[in-house]
């Protein structure tokens, strides 16, 4: 006779025999026979998986862990002519001073068929990288395969104070590295890179109000090659107006930027000369560099400058890109030379008077049509990943992988 109580049983007996057939499935031969494969081939099949794919590969197991974080991988990429933009995202969340930035990788979706329906395909995916050392946007710039973060200080209780502190994260292993100082502290470091060198512009102290910013800034060289910071200055050219703690490199010059104007250092010519005005698009981090182009989006839309036309101009075509929102986070970046924009965007959780934050995204194709006019096409839009609490987002930054 069937009762309710017979019912319970034969169900918790169905569910534990699933459990224990789901187990064997895991541990049958079948699983581990992946793993069987010459080390050498399997080095070779994996080095042939685009690295949108290497967050979900990880998960597999501890020997795919090791596979995707070996040097060797990298190597056989790069041989193979496979090597291509990762895209990062660095957040500071609400315990951002206690444990320090969280960091995020753009993947495919695991297990996800796509459809005409879907946005995208993509997710940010959480990166584990131990005891990450605090950023901040102007600090971070990607070189091949390592992302340098220069000049912040390190004692989150002291964040104010100058830094001569250089780490290196190493995107193919996900770890950081100590790198050689900078030859003295600096507040406001912001960093650039040219024909195979780092410069970073900053604040001596000897220069720096705590009150207000200054016009003197100081512009330290690094050779990335040899590992060695030029021990003395490059000579700077004061501003007229305060130093912004921004920089851009276009037109093959390390632009210092100031609220009024900018000046340009040409490492060639070993001069400085006045630059273009640039201060106006760059005060909210929210811009990039792509193939001697400068982007904003400090003004709500996407604009680009550059030193032929001398004169910034909306980027037209756009088609399916949403309206910033008017207090949005907005980051750019360059992705294998299209534009990935990413900005906040708050929404209602549910009856409770508290809100979710979305991290939306947007990849960007460029074509530029004549001297004066430059199209984007938005291949796909998408809510990347949802934020309950507060965050800043730091910087979107690509390296070669």
């Amino acid at each position: 006779m069937s009762t309710p109580e017979n019912k319970r049983k034969r169900k918790r007996t169905t569910t534990k025999n699933k459990v224990k057939k789901k187990k064997q499935l895991l541990s049958t031969p079948q699983s581990t026979l992946f793993l069987s494969i010459p080390y050498d081939l399997l080095l070779h099949i994996v080095a042939r998986v685009p690295v949108l794919y290497y967050p979900t590969l990880s998960l597999v197991s501890k020997s795919f862990r090791s596979l995707i974080a070996s040097p060797e991988l990298y190597k056989v990429r790069s041989l193979l002519g496979r090597t291509e933009s990762c895209l990062y995202v660095c957040l500071n969340m609400v315990d951002h001073f206690r444990k320090g930035p969280n960091w995020f990788t753009l993947c495919r979706k695991p297990d996800k068929t796509l459809t005409g329906k879907e946005r995208s395909g993509y997710i940010l995916a959480r990166v584990p990288i131990p005891h990450s050392p605090n950023a901040e946007f102007s600090s971070l710039v990607a070189v091949g395969s390592d992302i340098y973060n220069i000049g912040v200080n390190q004692d989150r209780f002291k964040l104010t104070d100058c830094s001569s502190s250089v780490t290196i994260l190493d995107c193919r292993s996900h770890t950081w590295r100590e790198a050689p100082s900078l030859p003295v502290g600096l507040y406001a470091c912001s960093a650039g890179v040219l024909d195979g060198k780092i410069y970073v512009a900053g604040q001596s102290p000897d220069g720096y109000s705590s009150y207000s910013l200054t016009k003197s800034v100081e512009v330290f060289e690094f050779d990335i090659k040899t590992q060695v910071w030029d021990p003395v200055p490059i000579p700077g050219r004061e501003t007229k107006s305060p130093y912004m703690g921004s920089t851009a490199c276009i037109d093959g010059k390390f632009n210092v930027v100031a609220l009024g104007e900018s000046v340009a250092y040409d490492p060639k010519e070993g001069s400085w000369d006045l630059g273009p005005w640039l201060s106006g698009h760059m005060c909210s981090y929210s811009y990039c560099e792509i193939e001697n182009v400068l982007y904003s989006a400090a003004h709500g839309a996407l604009m680009w400058y550059d030193s032929q036309v001398k004169n910034w101009r909306v980027l037209k075509g756009l088609v399916g890109l949403p309206k910033f929102p008017p207090c949005a986070q907005v980051r750019l970046a360059d992705y294998g030379g299209k534009i990935v924009a990413m900005w906040d965007l708050n929404a209602p959780y549910g009856n409770s008077p508290s809100y979710k934050t979305g991290i939306w995204c947007a990849e960007i194709a460029l074509e530029r049509l004549n001297s004066c006019e430059i199209w984007g096409k938005v291949e796909w839009v998408d809510n990347m990943l949802t934020i309950f609490d507060s965050f800043s987002l730091v910087k979107v930054i690509a390296a070669t992988v």
